[in-house]
């Protein structure tokens, strides 16, 4: 029986490969999880893994090991999720990966009510752009303004993500004639955004179908659609914001949204989670209760 319930443990050391990465995920101490596997490989009558300052690696005994161990794993996560299935009754602990901005601005204000609604129900929930390895870091969703790359996990469409151009009134008023054809943005300052692949090239469609692109320049490049916002509010330039991040500055009337006859590309945000025989409970009401608050189809972020 001790060996079966080190057998968690050896998993997430191996994934994670480092005893500090388990304990972060597994919730208990660095030095648990050192002893632990010491107490499996005694038992066990072999070494699991090489271990040096800076790396740790499966021996060839762990890997034979861990075929066997990563296999009882899934089949008693599964079994949990078959119960709670059965039962209907979502609890437990669901870790979660959100975007910062839109974390910030719109997922996070959901929790408390999330809370409130399902009470035995624990949130740990990451605010952050870099892409977790879900099933490594046992992770049971993201939510993640991609497309989907790993074949292992499964991605359910929440709603479009789309851009709009847009200036200040003290700048719009300025540069009126300027501000008529998508074309002319090319002789005005446009804050960009340093982590768009595109960031200065700006894409339009008109009403039919007909593309075309601006090369585009100015003088400030930032990471973030929250601080890229507060500089176009503050008149610095031009930016082109995704409507998330521009909404309640545009019906504030803080921010002007320009050429609404023209479409920018648009992404899609997803819910991004294992693929499992039996999907948990507490994953399926957090699914349902973000269509539910996101909207169906449309964000409400779009209603401006």
């Amino acid at each position: 029986m001790d060996t079966f319930n080190a057998i968690p443990i050896f998993v997430a050391v191996a994934d994670s490969a480092g005893f500090s990465s388990a304990a972060r995920i597994l919730g208990i101490s660095k030095s648990a999880v050192s002893k632990r596997i010491t107490q499996l490989e005694l038992q066990l009558g072999a070494r699991l893994f090489h271990r040096s300052t800076r790396n740790l690696s499966l021996t060839e005994a762990g890997e034979h090991y861990y075929q066997y161990a990563s296999q009882a794993n899934r089949a008693a996560k599964q079994a949990e999720d078959a119960v709670s299935e059965l039962l209907g009754e979502p609890k437990g602990l669901l870790k979660v990966q959100v975007p910062m901005t839109i974390g910030q601005m719109h997922l996070a204000s959901f929790i408390p009510e999330f809370i409130e609604r399902y009470p035995s129900i624990k949130i740990d929930l990451l605010m952050d752009d870099g892409e977790v390895n879900l099933i490594e870091q046992g992770f049971d969703l993201a939510i993640r303004a991609d497309d989907l790359a790993d074949s292992s996990l499964i991605a359910r469409q929440l709603v479009p993500l789309h851009s709009v151009v847009c200036v200040s009134p003290s700048f719009y008023q300025k540069h009126t004639e300027q501000l008529k054809s998508p074309s002319q943005l090319a002789e005005l300052n446009c804050i960009l955004y340093s982590y768009s692949p595109n960031a200065d090239v700006w894409q339009f469609n008109d009403e039919n179908g007909g593309e075309f692109k601006v090369k585009v320049a100015g003088n400030y490049r930032v990471n973030n659609s929250f601080a890229l916002r507060e500089a176009v509010i503050a008149g610095v330039g031009v930016a082109r914001l995704p409507t998330f991040v521009a909404y309640s500055a545009i019906q504030k009337g803080k921010l002007i949204a320009l050429f609404k006859d023209y479409a920018m590309p648009s992404k899609n945000l997803h819910a991004i989670y294992p693929e499992r025989q039996y999907l948990p409970e507490k994953v399926r009401v957090f699914l349902d209760y973000m269509i539910e608050k996101l909207g169906h189809g449309t964000a409400y972020w779009d209603e401006f």
